[in-house]
């Protein structure tokens, strides 16, 4: 009897355990139903909010590392699967990388580092002792080292930039990466921060001998579909932007990479793609779902930055006394770079980076041809990129000559503005300066005018330009000018003939019709012939006057430009003219000068010291004419 009661008990008490448990269970999900998910939503992050933690990696502190540890490095050397190298550590340097900035000296060992030596595109590989990791290659010491001997940027450093990146998290994510692989994090490239230094030799920005001895290693900013006089022709401008372009010694594709992004892996910046490209390649420091960072030192230091992240092939690494290098194909897009910072680049895996499109049309009598790209989106550079990119299109076709004019007619479009018009054309000079040069730089002027603006931050959506291409050199010059009579009334007509002289060809006479306003005032007016250049610099000063405006009136400037194929006549009075944004005011009192005098600096204003009271000109002349001249009449 009392083991029946003793069975019955435990039965009672198995059963308010289940009954018990079951209700939890049900609360549970009950409350998990009625909770919102634990999710971030953009909208939900206030702007001034840090994003959540990256994952910890396990990291080793610079503290602990010391003379004689032995360790594990990873890099690409041949396709995209890292292979590892032996590091032993030769000691810690320290305040050698800037303020506080630490650097830990390895030598390298094993066959191919020690027949390679430290290769550019091996900046950023992950640096491990005792498994956890430790930093990443970023510098070479010396030029002709013969020992594999590398300066190591620490984890930590790199780890601070994740704590600058306050951009909202992305969409879900594209990327396939290791989400195992605990020693993978965020990517970011780098290079060093005045240069982007490269395997090229005469083209290498001038150093000063302490930086012979260490520096770091280079990030090959690599140029495909670029003609060598290109590069000459920019080299200059590029350097001074912090880029030295590497041509030929990489390649680029679409073309689907199934291998997972991991700690090692070869991974490129992009800055222009399409028909041309232009990309930089280095390793992947650490990894995770969220982030990336790669390189160890800057691509630009430019801080946040938005530029195409791809995956990578490694083709070959060429060996070199002077310079050894990784020869990449870049492949397909996983997200963008968001940080350029002192101590590598962050990239997030997923997020679609703002490129601006570019459409190149070049028609002949023959066929037309087309070049499509996108160039990255930056304020520095953008305008650089797309004048290089424009005159590369121009002169790497068959078509190109010498004695080549174009005739160009395009359109700048810029999101809630009306589009920039771009049209005028350019021949050779006689101070040998190609038409392509001078189409490339006006319209790098224009685009930098709108993409530089000081009060607006532009959204440019495209550029499509079309050019014919005229097989022979058309311009032409100012020869002479003159009026019908040397006195006049005001509201008469009066009537200024002008000879230009083509470049190889007969003089043409044209006569251009003007009146003169009733307003004007008796004495002395004085007509200017000239080109459009010459006009647009009387009406609006030169552009760095025009610095100061916002993009609406700049716009509306811009789309004011006299075009170049004709002849201009202007009456010029000797009153001053205020032109406040994109309004002129022509013959001002000068009491009203006096009170608008006040006004500047706290205006859209500029004061010229005469007006343009009128204005005719020839029909286009399909010459890009060139000079100016200024005659002199009387109003009675």
């Amino acid at each position: 009897m009392g083991k029946v009661v003793r069975s019955l008990a435990l039965l009672l008490c198995l059963s308010s355990f289940v009954c018990l448990n079951a209700q939890n269970m049900s609360a549970q999900k009950l409350a998990a139903q009625a909770a919102p998910p634990k999710t971030i939503a953009a909208a939900d992050v206030p702007a001034a909010a840090t994003l959540p933690a990256l994952p910890s990696p396990n990291i080793i502190p610079l503290n602990q590392i010391h003379e004689g540890m032995k360790g594990t490095a990873l890099t690409v050397f041949q396709g995209v699967k890292p292979e590892s190298m032996d590091v032993e550590v030769l000691g810690v340097m320290h305040n050698v990388n800037g303020p506080k900035g630490d650097i830990i000296l390895v030598r390298l060992h094993g066959t191919k580092p020690e027949y390679t030596g430290v290769v550019a595109g091996m900046s950023g590989s992950p640096v491990y002792f005792d498994g956890k990791l430790a930093g990443a290659l970023a510098f070479r010491i010396g030029e002709f080292s013969k020992e594999p001997i590398a300066g190591v940027t620490p984890i930590e450093e790199m780890l601070e930039i994740n704590a600058l990146d306050r951009r909202p998290t992305s969409a879900p994510l594209r990327a396939e990466l290791n989400q195992n692989d605990s020693s993978n994090n965020s990517a970011a490239n780098k290079n060093e921060a005045t240069q982007t230094a490269s395997p090229a030799e005469s083209s290498s920005l001038p150093a000063v001998n302490y930086n012979n001895y260490l520096k770091p290693i280079e990030t090959p900013l690599v140029f495909n579909g670029f003609s060598a006089e290109t590069l000459q022709r920019y080299a200059s401008q590029f350097a001074a932007a912090g880029i030295v372009p590497v041509m030929g010694i990489g390649s680029s594709s679409d073309r689907k990479q199934p291998e997972p992004i991991v700690a090692g892996s070869a991974v490129s910046a992009v800055l222009v793609r399409g028909d041309m490209d232009i990309a930089a390649t280095c390793t992947v420091t650490y990894v995770d779902p969220e982030r990336l960072l790669a390189c160890g030192h800057p691509l630009l230091q430019f801080g946040e930055v938005d530029l195409p992240m791809t995956k990578a092939t490694v083709l070959a690494t060429l060996p070199s006394p002077m310079n050894a290098f990784k020869i990449v194909d870049t492949t397909e897009t996983i997200g963008a770079f968001v940080q350029d910072r002192q101590n590598g680049i962050m990239g997030v895996p997923g997020r679609e980076s703002k490129m601006i499109p570019v459409t190149v049309s070049m028609h002949t009598d023959a066929a037309t041809k087309e070049f499509h790209y996108e160039i990255l989106n930056n304020a520095r550079l953008s305008p650089l990129a797309m004048m290089a990119t424009v005159f590369n299109a121009l002169h790497g076709i068959n078509e190109y000559g010498e004695d080549i004019t174009y005739r160009m007619n395009g359109v700048l479009s810029v999101k809630g503005y009306p589009d920039v018009t771009l049209r005028n054309m350019f021949a050779p000079q006689d101070n040998g300066q190609p038409a392509a040069a001078m189409a490339a730089a006006t319209i790098a002027d224009h685009f930098g005018r709108i993409y530089t603006n000081a009060f607006d931050v532009p959204d440019v959506q495209g550029v499509k330009l079309d050019f014919d291409l005229v097989r022979e050199r058309r311009s032409a010059h100012l020869e002479a000018s003159r009026t019908d009579v040397t006195e006049a009334r005001p509201g008469d007509q009066i009537m200024v003939e002008t000879v230009i002289r083509p470049y190889r060809g007969e003089r043409l006479v044209r006569q251009i019709p003007i009146r003169i306003p009733t307003s004007t005032s008796k004495g002395t007016l004085r007509v200017l012939v000239s080109d459009g250049d010459t006009l647009d610099r009387l009406h609006h000063g030169t552009p760095m006057m025009n610095r100061g405006l916002s993009l609406a009136p700049t716009i509306a400037l811009l789309n004011k430009e006299h075009a170049n194929d004709r002849v201009y006549v202007s009456l010029i009075q000797s009153d001053p003219e205020a032109m406040v944004a994109d309004k002129v005011m022509p013959t001002l009192p000068l009491s009203v000068m006096n009170v608008m005098e006040n006004m500047r600096g706290t205006q859209d204003m500029v004061v010229l010291g005469e007006s343009s009271v009128s204005e005719a000109s020839t029909d286009p002349l399909d010459y890009v004419v060139a000079g100016a001249q200024m005659l002199t009449i009387t109003v009675k």
